[in-house]
């Protein structure tokens, strides 16, 4: 199996949002609710108690600042700070979620794409660095396309 990390929004980026209530680089306002799905929060990468947590919805780019073409789209943290996912492998809470995975090589290319099958999210992430030119997957709801997280080589 190859050792990788999964990455959760930066920290800094979740408290500027929660501070200011607005997307960062857009500048229009997120907006604050009570969940009605599981998410999951880009933060601490755990899903959210429908009905019970606050949580904001805010546009975000997770290629901001690898390259100059925008690729914004919805994202979801806890309104209440949580503790930023910092594990090194793939958190337990989402295996069960639908999760595609893409590999992106260079120039931002998706070199690869792999829907994960019964949560065997390490088999999938094993595939697709396993191609040489995949230099970073994302993960991504299946059902609502929307980023949920970065994965890396450890080392990379």
């Amino acid at each position: 199996m190859i050792a990788y990390r999964t990455i959760p929004v930066p920290d800094t980026v979740s408290e500027k949002v929660r501070s200011t209530l607005t997307a960062p680089g857009y500048g229009h306002p997120a907006h604050v609710e009570v969940a009605t799905g599981y998410g999951p929060c880009r933060s601490c990468l755990a899903t959210f108690a429908q009905g019970e947590e606050e949580r904001i919805l805010f546009t975000y780019d997770p290629f901001h600042g690898l390259d100059p073409y925008p690729s914004p789209g919805p994202v979801f943290i806890h309104r209440d700070a949580c503790r930023p996912y910092a594990g090194t492998a793939f958190p337990e809470g989402l295996r069960g979620l639908p999760l595609t995975l893409e590999g992106y090589g260079s120039d931002r290319w998706i070199v690869a794409r792999e829907r994960v099958a019964d949560g065997d999210v390490d088999g999938a992430v094993d595939r697709l660095f396993a191609q040489s030119e995949v230099g970073y997957i994302h993960v991504r709801n299946t059902e609502a396309g929307c980023y949920v997280a970065r994965i890396e080589r450890v080392g990379a």
